[in-house]
Order: structure tokens, then C-alpha cells, then sequence
């Protein structure tokens, strides 16, 4: 978690999983990017996203860096403690994928067919619309829910045809000369984002504090730009592996400064519109109602972030 020393008030969730766009606080820390800001962030990994997820739930954590469907799913169970959605941290094109069994040449043949997901994850959402691209739903497949880890050797036993999944157990399962992507999120833009998200009480008594937060995200992220090679390797010995297997893993993903994300949070846009069409997928698996509020976003403090010295 990131706490600001001053008042020890929990700041953010970082998530020691493999999801690189979160790696930006703690390179910003280690610069002591954060400290040019008047914070100073002492970061906590988590050994999964459902820790932060309860760590939420119980109260024990202000601020989270979670994906969309996590974002949801607490606004749901939560509801008067709805998560406001106040920052993209990446965007996902092509680390989201669908694998398939290599005798399939096509996302249509999947119809009747096993497929593996993970239920809390993006992976049901991201099959959905690669099914959609056929005239499918996934009325049309075999659902068999299984955790992440176990899909490489499900898919290398025959027990599934395909699998909705993300680097590293895509890239396991691709390794195998089994399966190969046949969809992937480099086909959807805008559709799949990870993202900052702040309890609504939290963000109206600290504002000038998460205003300062921004500035260090941006201030890291205007660091690797400049200076790639140190920042990779910080980043990489963080999450404990090579600087090239780093690197790879980013050519998924797609990182907007606060002024190119502006217009994601726009009244019906693609932030909102994104939501809801998470929330459909999430009620057909019978994870929330259909009518289950969702979290609101908030783009007033990158505006702050873009235009004011705090």
C-alpha cells in the first residue's frame, strides 16, 4: 500500500502480480519521485487481486489498483463504499488473449466447445467479445471455471479447446506448442484497462493528496520515457525477472499520460460504456445483478494534477 508518512493514512493498493502497468508507484518511490511531491509511499504487495479485493472489503484500504471487472465487483458488495474510478493506469492491446488447441483455425469453431476462464478476472469479458466477432454468446460454449495457473496443463490434456487468459499463463500455455492466440485484446481498443480507484470518502478529505499522487505517476512514467534502461531495470528486479522478459511483457500494453486519458472519462464514454458492458458480462455468470450499480469516474483529479501546483 502507499501511505503518506505525514498522516499514515493508507494510500494505494500495489499488487505484486503480473501486471506490469502497476510497477509505476514503486519505481517512483525508489527515484524518490514521490518525496519531490511532499509524499512518501511505503508500498505492501498483495499475494493475489482478491487480498486487495477483501482488503477493501474490511476497510483496510482507501486506494486500489485494480482492472475494471475488480472495480465492479466492489461496487457491488459495497455499494455505499463505491469505488470512483479517478485514473487509467494501462491499457491492455494484446496481453489479453484467447488461446485455442491447434487443429482450430477459427474463434467459431469453439461453438459447444470447453473453454477455460476465471470468473473474477477479465477473461469471460474478453471471450465474449471475441465470440461476438462470429455471431456467438457464451451461451455458445462450454464454460469450465478454473484458476489461471491450472489452464496451461487443462489446455495440454485436452480437458479444454481454448482458454481466456494473460501473460504469464498465456505465454506458459503457448510455450507447451499446444495452443496459439487467435484472439487477442490488440483487437478491441479501449475495451480492457487496469485502473486507480479511490473510496468516494477518502477522495473528498484528501484530494490535494491524490492530486500529488497523479503528479508522481506521471513524474515516473516522464522517467522511463527518458531514461528506459534504469527504469526497466528497476522495474524488472521488482517483479523478479529478466529485463527483457519486462520489456516483452509491456509490448501488451499501452500507457496514456494524464492529458492523452482525459477524454475516457467523458458522460458516456468509453470508461462508463466499458462498465456497463462488464457488468452484463458478470450477470450472465451470475457474479451481480444486472441492475448492480457501478463505480463512477472522475477525471477532476487529473484536471487538478494538469493544472495546479499542489
Amino acid at each position: 500500500m502507499l501511505v503518506d508518512q505525514r498522516s499514515g493514512v493508507e494510500c494505494c493498493a500495489a499488487a505484486s502480480r503480473p501486471l506490469n502497468g502497476y510497477e509505476f508507484f514503486p519505481l517512483a518511490h525508489e527515484l524518490g519521485l514521490d518525496r519531490r511531491h511532499g509524499l512518501s509511499l511505503n508500498l505492501k504487495s498483495y499475494a493475489n487481486p482478491q487480498d486487495i479485493v477483501h482488503a477493501y472489503l474490511r476497510g483496510d484500504l482507501q486506494l486500489a489498483q485494480l482492472t475494471t471487472v475488480e472495480a465492479v465487483d466492489l461496487c457491488n458488495r459495497v455499494p455505499k463504499r463505491c469505488p470512483v474510478v479517478v485514473l487509467v493506469l494501462d491499457e491492455s492491446r494484446g496481453g489479453d488473449q484467447v488461446v485455442v488447441k491447434r487443429s482450430l483455425d477459427s474463434i467459431a469453431q469453439l461453438r459447444s466447445l470447453p473453454v477455460a476462464i476465471t470468473p473474477s478476472t477479465l477473461g469471460p469479458f474478453v471471450l465474449s467479445r471475441a465470440l461476438a466477432r462470429h455471431d456467438l454468446t457464451l451461451d455458445d460454449v462450454e464454460l469450465s471455471p478454473m484458476p489461471l495457473e491450472a489452464m496451461p496443463d487443462a489446455l495440454v490434456r485436452g480437458d479444454v479447446a481454448a482458454a481466456a487468459m494473460f501473460p504469464p499463463f498465456s505465454d506458459q500455455a503457448i510455450a507447451t506448442g499446444k495452443v496459439r492466440p487467435l484472439f487477442t485484446s490488440r483487437e478491441i481498443p479501449g475495451e480492457i484497462f487496469d485502473i486507480l480507484v479511490v473510496d468516494p470518502d477518502f477522495l473528498a478529505s484528501r484530494r490535494r493528496d491524490l492530486v500529488r499522487l497523479l503528479r508522481v505517476w506521471q513524474d515516473a512514467h516522464n522517467e522511463a520515457d527518458e531514461r528506459p534502461h534504469p527504469a526497466i531495470a528497476i522495474m524488472a528486479r521488482h517483479e523478479g525477472v529478466t529485463e527483457k522478459a519486462f520489456r516483452d511483457s509491456l509490448k501488451g500494453l499501452v500507457f496514456l499520460s494524464l492529458t492523452e486519458q482525459q477524454p475516457l472519462f467523458a458522460p458516456d464514454g468509453i470508461l462508463e460504456r466499458n462498465l456497463r458492458i462488464l457488468r452484463e458480462v458478470q450477470a450472465y455468470l451470475n457474479l451481480l445483478p444486472a441492475d448492480a450499480p457501478l463505480p463512477p469516474v472522475d477525471n477532476s483529479i487529473i484536471q487538478e494534477a494538469l493544472s495546479s501546483e499542489v
